[in-house]
């Protein structure tokens, strides 16, 4: 009997989930049992302000801060890189009680899924895990998935291009993952920056526009001439840094063709063809080497169509992005075509890739990485409700 047959036949979430983990134990993936007590620091510095602010916090009797597992992408990876896998190719599964804060639903949710590291074939990686991600709900009765996708490198790629200040470089590519804080920037920086509004003006101008070491050294040195040590707990360096990065944000330091640009980036939006061409034309047109990127997005679509997912039903959005700081390139989520698009409602299935992040846990040497969850109580919802229509 195959594990989607067992799915169907199953009763309740966690049949149904134990049927999925042996489907992703078929492909290869071992089961992993990260601890529900985890260190809160990485998921304080490296998870999106969803789940930051979303949090159960505690404190042991030595003062270090715990909190309980909010998902287990980090978990999972904290113990891959403690383990002698560390650095080589190596899959995991999951399943287990992760605990957030969602307003009126319920904080503590089974959660399954898949973490793939060490592979350096990232396109086919990619693409695999879409697939696996759509072998999961479609064992669940569901065939009808509205798939979304974009990827964060492709904005990076575009940011690094433009030759921005640092400190827009910075303040982009952080906020892109936070949409409303994205906007903000784009609308900040559409606006003109009126000369005379106040008697230091100029110098913000001038520390807009120059190194920003020596900057950073003038504004550090001033602070020291006038007896400042610290205020509210901040340094000198840092208090000058602070006021570097306001002084160029306050200075309009973006210029007018990279703000179009940009504004005609984020407005790509298609199948992945399509996109492509429209990324391709952009380049061109903007005379920007975004070519790698760009490769990178085509042949994972390549890799994607050869496993059998039909791409032109995928929609592809340059401005799409999950709220997780850590993601650095690839991103998806899979949400049920029956309901409402843009409703609030959570994905069935969402990952992406996260590149950055084992470094960013201690592992001296980066190492790629990708992967998903699956939320499976809305996963069964919505593979009932499809099971009574067709009874219906």
């Amino acid at each position: 009997m195959t594990a989607t047959a067992v799915v169907r036949g199953a009763a309740g979430s966690a049949a149904w989930a134990d049927a999925l983990l042996l489907s992703f134990a078929q492909g290869g993936y071992v089961q992993a049992h990260p601890g529900i007590l985890q260190p809160a620091e990485p998921f304080l510095d490296l998870s999106g302000e969803d789940i930051r602010k979303s949090l159960y916090l505690t404190t042991d009797a030595a003062g270090e801060e715990l909190c309980l597992r909010p998902d287990l992408t980090i978990p999972v990876a904290r113990d891959y890189l403690a383990s002698a896998s560390a650095g080589k190719p190596a899959g995991f599964s999951y399943l287990g009680p992760v605990f957030r804060y969602r307003g009126g639903c319920p904080s503590e949710f089974l959660q399954a899924g898949i973490e793939s590291f060490g592979r350096q074939d990232r396109a086919a990686a990619d693409a695999e895990m879409l697939a696996l991600a759509l072998e999961a709900t479609s064992a669940f009765g569901l065939k009808n998935v509205d798939i979304r996708t974009g990827d964060v490198a492709l904005f990076t790629a575009l940011i690094d291009a433009l030759n921005l200040y640092p400190v827009w470089r910075r303040r982009l590519i952080k906020d892109f993952n936070r949409k409303v804080s994205l906007t903000e920037d784009i609308e900040r920086l559409t606006l003109s920056t009126a000369p005379g509004r106040n008697e230091y003006e100029g110098v913000l101008a001038a520390l807009a526009g120059s190194d920003r070491k020596a900057a950073l050294a003038l504004v550090t040195d001033l602070m020291s001439i006038a007896g400042t040590t610290n205020v509210g707990g901040r340094t000198v360096a840092e208090i000058a840094d602070r006021f570097l990065e306001q002084s160029t944000l306050k200075g309009g330091a973006l210029p007018r063709d990279a703000l179009a640009i940009i504004k005609r980036f984020l407005g790509i939006a298609g199948d992945p063809d399509e996109s492509v061409a429209q990324l391709r034309a952009l380049a061109a047109d903007a005379k920007l080497d975004l070519a790698a990127a760009i490769d990178q997005l085509e042949s994972r679509v390549g890799f994607m169509a050869a496993r059998g997912i039909d791409t032109k039903l995928m929609r592809f959005s340059t401005s799409f992005g999950r709220g997780l700081d850590y993601y650095t390139g690839f991103e998806f989520e899979l949400h049920d075509a029956g309901k409402t698009l843009g409703n609030g409602v959570e994905p069935l299935v969402a990952g992406g890739r996260y590149d950055g992040l084992m470094t960013q846990l201690g592992s001296p040497t980066p190492i790629p990485a990708v992967g998903f969850s699956v939320w499976i109580e809305a996963l069964t919802q919505s593979g009932k409700t499809v099971s009574e229509g067709s009874a219906a």
